[in-house]
């Protein structure tokens, strides 16, 4: 990992927009999937009503046996709907999980499962409870029908830093509390798209509790404003995963080299890498980009993380 000196950031930086979620990564993800067919328009479909997300995804050994439920959470702002999952005995080390633009939604519920498998007591939130409860996307969105873009984008417009903080704090709190969460242990975090961010600003408010996060081509880890996430790897205390679509490394090849400063001369492990062939929004297996190969790749390098730093 690269040493040094704290680097300014560059003009270009300073001129781009942030690319959470824009209309390029949307654009992006329907070019590819008329390209390609990577998944059919039915299987979509299936997928997406949750009918062959768990088929999609590889069965673990000797995998835990497990406990699950629908669970509220009140916050200042509300009540959040969300999935806990966790091995049915013991306690096991928190990991708190921050979805996409799609929300939760079946496939994340499968996701958590499968990351409970390993061993952990996991939390998928509804980020967008302010405005509804799960379901927050259409069964199979299509971002060409402007009234669907505008709507998912409306929603993913409707968080902020504000509202990351005031959640992550009512999330971690409410986890502590739980009877399957391990609280002398490191917590963990994960976000995907719209929710890499999350999972920065989560780990600098709870330096003390938070011991690794994970991103998944996460959107505006860097941008030109005071509030960007990556400003906050001063206040953290934990290792990370940055696993970053190759064509958001197109769009800002900066980014990686920004974030590996910052975390140097916080001497913070980061581990900060870009998926070749991977678009925006591979990782979900109901994405229409999911790319099997390095989301599994990425998954395994998630595993690595979470079982040295949250022992």
């Amino acid at each position: 990992m690269p040493s040094g000196a704290w680097i300014a950031r560059p003009p270009e930086l300073r001129k781009k927009r942030n690319p959470m979620c824009d209309n390029d990564s949307i654009e992006d993800i329907n070019e590819y999937a008329r390209r390609v067919g990577h998944v059919s328009r039915r299987q979509f479909s299936a997928i997406a009503v949750g009918a062959s997300v768990a088929m999609i995804l590889p069965p673990l050994a000797n995998a835990a046996e497990l406990t699950e439920s629908d669970v509220t959470i009140k916050t200042p702002d509300g009540e959040c709907d969300a999935f806990l999952m966790h091995p049915k005995s013991g306690k096991s080390p928190a990991v708190l999980v921050w979805p996409d633009i799609f929300g939760l939604r079946p496939a994340f519920k499968d996701m958590g499962r499968r990351l409970a498998d390993s061993g952990y007591a996991v939390l998928v939130v509804n980020p967008f409870y302010r405005t509804k409860k799960a379901p927050t996307a259409p069964e199979h969105p299509n971002f060409e029908d402007p009234a669907t873009r505008d709507m998912l984008m409306g929603l993913a417009n409707s968080l902020s830093p504000a509202t990351a903080a005031t959640d992550a704090k009512a999330f971690v709190s409410w986890l502590d509390a739980q009877p399957p969460v391990d609280p002398k242990k490191k917590m963990g975090t994960t976000g995907y798209c719209m929710g890499g961010p999350f999972t920065m600003r989560t780990a600098a408010s709870f330096p003390n509790r938070v011991g690794a996060g994970a991103s998944f081509h996460g959107g505006g880890l860097v941008t030109d404003k005071p509030d960007s996430p990556h400003l906050l790897v001063p206040q953290m205390k934990a290792q990370f995963l940055f696993a970053i679509a190759e064509n958001d490394d197109q769009k800002q090849p900066e980014a990686k080299s920004v974030l590996r400063e910052a975390f140097a001369k916080a001497h913070l492990p980061a581990e900060i890498e870009v998926y070749a062939g991977a678009l925006h929004g591979w990782c979900p297996p109901d994405s229409r980009v999911y790319n099997h190969d390095q989301a599994e790749k990425a998954w395994s390098r998630m595993l690595a993380l979470f079982k040295t730093a949250l022992a």
